[in-house]
């Protein structure tokens, strides 16, 4: 399959994350189980700050039911990275997100990929439709789903 990156264009949200010592591997350079947790970093501040999601004490949790990552180039620690976000599929009770990960000034990513959360009720983890609040800020990074990644 041949699939040409997303430019940082393509990406209507970032957010910076500055890499940590301990990302690093002995390759020297940021092994790839930290750039799941880049994922969640950018997904969850924006849901909690820009969507309103309580995540101590909210009736409604998202729980990932699937991820997946496309590396691309090298990131390495001090340098920080820019994560971008944009939702691909917004349904009743989850959204599947696409974000690039990119080097400090870079505009092709370093790293490609998707996160599926699917909303549930906290106590019976069952799901639940999207809050107005959350549905609307997700709305704000929806893209035409025919441009999503495979």
């Amino acid at each position: 399959m041949n699939h040409t990156p997303s430019p940082r264009s393509g990406y209507p949200h970032f957010r910076r994350i500055g890499t940590r010592w301990k990302d690093n591997d002995v390759y020297g350079h940021v092994n790839n189980v930290e750039y799941y947790s880049y994922f969640d970093t950018v997904i969850n501040a924006y849901l909690i700050r820009d969507g309103g999601l309580d995540i101590h004490a909210g009736p409604v949790i998202g729980l990932c039911a699937e991820s997946h990552c496309r590396f691309l180039d090298a990131l390495a620690f001090p340098d920080a990275i820019d994560a971008g976000l944009r939702v691909a599929h917004l349904g009743r009770s989850s959204v599947r997100y696409e974000i690039g990960l990119f080097g400090e000034a870079a505009e092709a990513p370093a790293a490609e990929g998707w996160f599926v959360h699917v909303f549930v009720d906290r106590h019976t983890r069952r799901p639940v439709p999207i809050p107005d609040a959350l549905r609307s800020a997700l709305h704000r990074l929806q893209r035409p789903e025919a441009e999503s990644l495979p």
